[in-house]
C-alpha cells in the first residue's frame, strides 16, 4: 500500500535532515541540489516507480532509476536507505574512507540501488537509453527513469543522447531535469544559456511535461502519472521540474553558493530546527 501525502511530507522532512547532518559531519558534499530533489526522489521511490523487493542488477520485471548528476549523491543515498536498499544506518558513513556511500555513486561497492558510477557529468542518459532497449528487447513494459541537473545539459552528450532517443523511438523512457536555474558558478543563465529547454526538446521530438511546483509532492506525482500515461507512445518523455535549490532550509534557498558546501555547527542546528519531523523523528 503507498503512503499517503502526509506520510510522504513526513519522510522528505526526514531525508532532508539525513542530508544536512551527512554533509556537516564530513564537511563535504552537495546539499543544494539534493535539497531541491528531495520531494521528487522520495515521490519517484515510495509512489511512482514499480519496484520489486530487494536488487539485481538485471533488474527485471520492474521500473529502473538513473541518477546523471551524481553530485546529489546524498538525497539519492537517503531515499534508498529509507527504501529499504541497505541499513539507514549506514549513511553516518557518507564520504569516508573505504565507505560504500562516496560522494559521487560508484558500483565497484556494490552498494544496492545504485546501477551505475555517475561522478562525470552528462553520461547518465546514455546509460538508460541502453537499459531502456533492452527491456524492449526483453519484452519487459517497465520504465527506465532518470534525473538530469539542468547545468549539466550544458554538457554536448547529452544532446547525443536526447537525439537518439527520438530516433530509435525509446517511448518507454521519462527523463526528469531538475530545472533550478542554478549550477556552481552561478545561475545557469550567466554561466551558458541555454535558452527554452522546452522548445529544445520539443524540436528533438520529445513530450514534455512541465512541473512548475517541483518542491510539492501532490504535484510531482500528478505530473509523473501525466508522464507515465505519455510512454508507449513513440516519443521518449521529458520532465521539466522546477525546484528550488536548497529548498526547506531558508537560509541556502535563492542562492547558488550552497551548490557543494557543508553548514557549520550553528547552521546545521538552525537547518535541522526548520525541519523537524513531526510524524517521528528517527535521525540515524
Amino acid at each position: 500500500m503507498k503512503p499517503n501525502t502526509q506520510q510522504l511530507s513526513d519522510l522528505t522532512i526526514q531525508v532532508r535532515r539525513d542530508i544536512l547532518r551527512m554533509v556537516h559531519a564530513v564537511n563535504s558534499g552537495h546539499p543544494g541540489g539534493s535539497l531541491g530533489c528531495t520531494e521528487f526522489l522520495v515521490a519517484l521511490y515510495q509512489n511512482i516507480m514499480d519496484r520489486k523487493e530487494g536488487f539485481d542488477m538485471d533488474g527485471i520485471g520492474e521500473d529502473l532509476f538513473f541518477l546523471s548528476n551524481g553530485h546529489i549523491s546524498p538525497v539519492f543515498y537517503s531515499v534508498l536507505a529509507r527504501s529499504g536498499y541497505f541499513p539507514v544506518s549506514e549513511l553516518a558513513t557518507f564520504r569516508l574512507l573505504n565507505s560504500r556511500l562516496q560522494g559521487h555513486p560508484t558500483t565497484h561497492e556494490d552498494l544496492p540501488g545504485v546501477r551505475i558510477a555517475s561522478g562525470s557529468l552528462g553520461q547518465g542518459l546514455s546509460v538508460a537509453l541502453g537499459a531502456a532497449q533492452a527491456k524492449k528487447l526483453n519484452g519487459d513494459n517497465h520504465l527506465i527513469y532518470t534525473l538530469h541537473g539542468d547545468g549539466e545539459l550544458q554538457e554536448g552528450q547529452n544532446w547525443e543522447a536526447i537525439m537518439y532517443a527520438s530516433a530509435k523511438k525509446v517511448d518507454n523512457l521519462i527523463a526528469t531535469v531538475d530545472l533550478n536555474g542554478k549550477q556552481i558558478d552561478g545561475t545557469t543563465d550567466e554561466v551558458l544559456a541555454m535558452g527554452s529547454l522546452r522548445a529544445k526538446f520539443e524540436a528533438f521530438d520529445w513530450e514534455v511535461i512541465e512541473i512548475t511546483k517541483g518542491n510539492d509532492i501532490e504535484s510531482i506525482i500528478g505530473g509523473m502519472n501525466e508522464a507515465k500515461a505519455r510512454t508507449g507512445k513513440g516519443k521518449p518523455v521529458c520532465v521539466l521540474l522546477h525546484t528550488e535549490m536548497g529548498n526547506g532550509v531558508d537560509y541556502m534557498m535563492y542562492s547558488h553558493a550552497w551548490h557543494g558546501k557543508a553548514p557549520n555547527d550553528a547552521q546545521l542546528a538552525t537547518a535541522l530546527e526548520q525541519n523537524y519531523n513531526t510524524g517521528g523523528n528517527s535521525d540515524y
